[in-house]
């Protein structure tokens, strides 16, 4: 069997090919009465867009979303939510030396291992395309969560890390590769820049920070919600690792240094003094942020040639034509919003159902 649903309450399957007619996503459990409508969608698809500056796929979608069921008179009607992006700017022809051998670091070789065949045009089902359809669940899904505020960015691209001390938010979406901080965006232009042009790629760490998450979300053991969230976010086409919190800077602290001391606050609250637990314990979520970091490795169709074998297991090379992002991580930051925020949506639910 093949997984294409993901939550628990607030369930959404994806659905469609990178270059097929279209894509899209069936969201389920939505609560009933919310206003929605595809203005409200709209500016996440466009954040995530292709072919918005030469540091990405020159791919031109327009990435307009239609709702076609759930939503009567401007509101969620409680049933499913189907959204669907049409694909209009398709160029199959570029991967015909696809169709004949892998690409190395790409599905293409386990996806004919599994199935018997696949669907060599950009990859099929296995395209970063298709987290445009989780990115327009995700904006549904903040409509179920509106205390809850996510950012995302980039944290680092290759072996160039921003500095924090210059951390400014505001600048995230100034600039194409949501960098919070101005200094280090002129480096990462001219160093990505340059793995494009000599027909290779580079990865990326992407942070995300959901402030106003109460605390109680998630549940002990099997629905813990950093569990949630890795598994989540390890679904994102190129992620290779999750961080929750501190992750694993967290081996070489003491049990004391590690600790997120907790004082009375005013009012019956509790006020915390670090956050190295990444607003998670036990699997519930503290009051505080909730972070989590993801790496992304690099794009896997390049233009340089790479040793590899045919589908009858001759021994070839492979170079792999077309529009590709030379950082695949720097348009998985709406990405990785998207996926938090379907996450906290039902996790939300959850809670409510058990402890309304």
């Amino acid at each position: 069997m093949s997984w294409n649903t993901f939550g628990r309450v607030f369930r959404f399957t994806t659905w469609g090919e990178s270059h097929g007619p279209a894509l899209g996503v069936v969201v389920d459990g939505c609560p009933p009465g919310i206003a929605l409508s595809e203005a409200d969608i709209q500016p996440f698809m466009d954040a995530r867009k292709p072919g918005q500056s030469k540091y990405t796929t020159q791919r031109r979608e327009a990435d307009e979303v239609r709702i076609l069921s759930g939503v009567f008179e401007g509101k969620t009607t409680g049933t499913p939510i189907s959204l669907m992006i049409e694909n209009t700017d398709q160029r199959s022809k570029d991967y015909s030396e696809v169709a004949k051998a892998y690409r190395p670091g790409h599905a293409d070789y386990t996806y004919d291992a599994k199935y018997g065949f696949r669907d060599y045009r950009g990859g099929g089902r296995s395209s970063a395309r298709e987290t445009a359809a989780r990115v327009a669940a995700g904006a549904i899904a903040r409509k179920v969560i509106p205390e809850v505020e996510i950012t995302a960015w980039v944290e680092q691209i290759g072996d160039v890390a921003l500095d924090y001390a210059r951390f400014d938010k505001g600048t995230i979406r100034s600039n194409p590769f949501f960098c919070p901080d101005p200094d280090t965006v002129t480096r990462w232009e001219d160093l990505v820049d340059s793995a494009r042009k000599s027909g290779s790629s580079l990865g990326a760490l992407v942070t995300a920070s959901a402030e106003g998450v109460p605390a109680g979300w998630g549940a002990p053991i099997y629905a813990k919600l950093d569990s949630e969230l890795a598994a989540a976010m390890m679904t994102i086409n190129a992620t290779k690792g999750v961080e929750i919190g501190d992750g694993f800077a967290a081996v070489t602290n003491t049990g004391e240094s590690n600790a997120d001391p907790m004082r009375p606050g005013a009012d019956g609250t509790v006020e915390f003094q670090a956050n190295h637990a990444g607003g998670i314990a036990g699997g519930i979520s503290t009051g505080q942020p909730v972070t989590c970091r993801v790496a992304f490795k690099p794009t896997s169709s390049i233009l340089t040639p790479v040793d590899t074998i045919t589908s009858e297991g001759e021994a070839t090379q492979i170079q792999t034509k077309g529009r590709h992002d030379p950082c695949v991580g720097i348009r998985g930051v709406p990405v990785v919003e998207a996926m938090m925020a379907l996450v906290l949506a039902d996790q939300k639910l959850l809670h409510r159902a058990q402890c309304a």
